[in-house]
């Protein structure tokens, strides 16, 4: 059944006192439409501030402010010359994502702000209050003599209380892939030299009033990635730091006209870390679909051969990247229903020349060794489509040419790689893409990335990023991805948006014996703990990125190859930071629920309420204590009335289906 669109707005034009355009120290404040979130606004000296509390507990003061090159900045003796406040009520659809709808009620609080002395520049403070969070962001009117403007920095400040602890992704720079282990530090013991990537999490942890708050932002569009650094002298204060334009050496961030928007700064709020994983908040904060007919992107599993080295156990051929391995690979997925396979590379890309360019290429040729016309024909006679993988300056001289070319082949979307920057440029070119992919019918995964911010609304065509450290590290010297940091990458990373992560490795080993090898990488965890991954973690195009040879007969492979990429409702049943998560997601009348433990195995009873009313078949694959690619099956019957009771061991998992009985 459809659902119906809704949509409510109502306005008031003034702050109830004083009247518009006078200069006042104190503002009623914005609250959620339930309470929860509450913003108060100050103004000390014509300097706005603002301080955030949910349920009654502090969550930060805020602090705003634009410094444009050669200007003062835009902070110090502004007064309000208007205000409005609405309420907003709206469902949406969504066709790729969490949910399939989604609902945005908020009540929004807009301040334009003037300076009392010349030039007497005007700003706009937008405030948007949720039941799960509090996103704010500047808007810049178009304004005389002011036809554009150049951003050297965001003033905007947040600052914790003392006891407040940050679960953070420290970077070297800003030219950066996200791809390094968190850290838990106090908020206060930051340290001046540690640049903070996007989304980090923080924890006030009260007795019997805990909080969890995740930072981030959305809307990214014709604007700098946004990164936070310890405010100087000022421990326990987050100043923003925006990625600067490349080969500038005045440190300029953003060139732009006028009337512009900066992206929303989002504070994603909740009294455990598993609210905000189940929230949509970043979506409610992004520009609407601009895909009319989105009926054509259809989530999937995918293969990815570069991940095990082009490992084929038993072949007759040389394995490689040749069209030998190519149908390998396209049987493999006709035979077990996987949706796509992916042409990408080893030391020479799919499409000839170095992995990163440094010459011509043509990515509308194969290498010799790969008959493409044979390809396509054999994966469109098997029922497969194929995806390619592509350095992104490789796509970048071809992006006109390329892909109406992949259109007519019948290539499902492409996978661009190695950007690793989110300047105003690079953010430029990542949404020329997308719509240009949208136009030829391509989906797009980023890979070498940065953080979603909501594009996957905009473009839904955008299926996943990846922004973080991947199992590809297994591969390497080093720690690799034990199961803490596969934890953290579904408690922090994924508050941003679907996750681009290398899934479905089938050899498993405890991360006492993880040993790094390149081809046919280990991967650390148990059996369950990587087959959770495809309920866990929010990805429209999950790999499977091991061999054929290792899947065939193993424990989970079945699963693996019917777990929906597409979910109509989450739900996050028990999240325990650093230790044990478990969600279940739902897609039709069937729920899918998948669990993960770190460093301690724990026995949980999740209860079932979320289950609508009559009896369930609950199918379980969990671990078998006899090794790590070992697992166990059992069935029984369940309702919304009962309770599972599941045992998990340290870095383990397990996966459940719940059918109605009778389908």
């Amino acid at each position: 059944m459809l659902l119906r669109w809704m949509f409510v707005v109502t306005i008031a034009l003034c702050i109830g006192r004083p009247a518009c355009g006078q200069a006042v120290d104190a503002l009623d404040p914005l609250s959620s439409p339930d309470g929860a979130v509450r913003l108060t606004l100050q103004f000390t000296d014509g300097r706005p501030a603002g301080r955030v509390a949910f349920r009654g507990t502090d969550v930060c003061s805020l602090a705003f402010g634009l410094q444009f090159a050669g200007e003062r900045p835009i902070r110090d003796s502004l007064k309000i010359v208007a205000a409005r406040r609405q309420s907003h009520d709206e469902t949406y659809l969504v066709p790729v994502g969490k949910t399939s709808s989604a609902r945005d009620h908020h009540q929004e609080l807009v301040l334009t702000l003037q300076e009392q002395a010349a030039p007497n520049r005007t700003v706009e403070l937008a405030f948007r209050a949720f039941e799960d969070g509090l996103a704010f962001r500047y808007q810049l009117p178009a304004q005389e003599p002011l036809a554009s403007f150049e951003l050297e920095q965001e003033l905007t400040e947040l600052t914790f209380s003392d006891d407040a602890i940050a679960h953070l992704l420290p970077l070297n720079g800003y030219t950066t892939s996200y791809e390094k282990h968190y850290e838990t530090r106090p908020v206060s013991q930051v340290g001046p030299q540690t640049l903070i990537g996007l989304p980090l999490l923080v924890h006030r942890p009260l007795e019997g009033n805990p909080l969890w708050i995740g930072v981030t932002e959305a809307n990214l569009i014709d604007y700098a990635g946004l990164y936070l650094a310890e405010a100087e002298g000022r421990p326990g204060t987050l100043a923003a730091r925006l990625s600067p334009l490349p080969g500038r050496r005045d440190g300029l961030k953003v060139s732009a006209s006028l009337p512009h928007s900066t992206p929303w700064r989002v504070l994603l709020l909740g009294d455990d870390p598993g609210r905000l994983i189940e929230s949509n908040l970043v979506f409610h904060l992004s520009e609407p679909s601009k895909i009319a007919d989105p009926s054509w992107i259809r989530p999937g599993r995918t293969t990815f051969p570069w991940w095990n080295g082009y490992v084929l156990e038993g072949a007759d051929f040389q394995p490689g990247v040749n069209t030998a391995t190519m149908k390998r690979y396209i049987d493999f997925c006709a035979e077990q229903g996987i949706e796509y396979h992916s042409l990408d590379g080893l030391d020479v890309a799919w499409y000839g020349g170095p992995i990163a360019p440094n010459g011509p290429t043509d990515i509308t040729t194969a290498v010799p060794e790969i008959d493409l016309p044979d390809v396509l024909d054999y994966a469109k006679r098997k029922g497969v489509r194929l995806r390619l993988w592509m350095h992104w300056i490789a796509l970048q001289r071809q992006l006109d040419e390329a892909l109406p070319v992949y259109e007519q082949w019948g290539i499902e979307g492409i996978m661009v790689d190695f950007m690793d920057r989110d300047d105003q440029e690079m953010v430029a070119w990542y949404h020329e893409v997308a719509e240009k992919c949208a136009k030829h019918r391509l989906t797009v995964t980023w890979h070498g990335a940065y953080k979603p911010v909501g594009m996957e609304r905009t473009w839904p065509n955008v299926l996943t990023s990846e922004a973080a450290l991947n199992q590809e590290y297994n591969k390497w010297e080093g720690l690799g991805t034990p199961p803490e940091h596969n934890l953290n990458i579904a408690f922090i990373r994924m508050l941003a948006g679907p996750l681009d992560y290398h899934q479905g490795g089938m050899r498993s080993v405890l991360p006492a014996d993880h040993r790094p090898r390149n081809d046919a990488p280990f991967v650390q965890g148990t059996r369950g703990h990587q087959l959770a991954m495809f309920v866990v973690y929010l990805n429209h195009l999950p790999m499977l990125a091991d061999t054929p040879e290792a899947y065939r007969d193993q424990p989970g492979l079945e699963f693996l190859c019917r777990v929906p990429c597409n979910w109509d409702e989450t739900r996050v049943l028990h999240a325990e930071f650093g230790n044990c998560l478990v969600v279940a997601r739902r897609n039709g009348t069937a729920w899918y629920v998948g669990g993960m433990t770190g460093a301690a195995g724990r026995t949980l009873e999740l209860p079932l309420s979320f289950l609508g009313d009559g009896a369930f078949r609950a199918d379980f694959i969990e671990d078998d204590p006899a090794g790590p690619t070992r697992a166990t099956t059992r069935s029984l019957s369940v309702r919304s009335a009962d309770s599972l009771r599941v045992t998990i061991p340290a870095a383990g998992g397990f996966v459940a289906t719940l059918t109605p009985e009778g389908e």
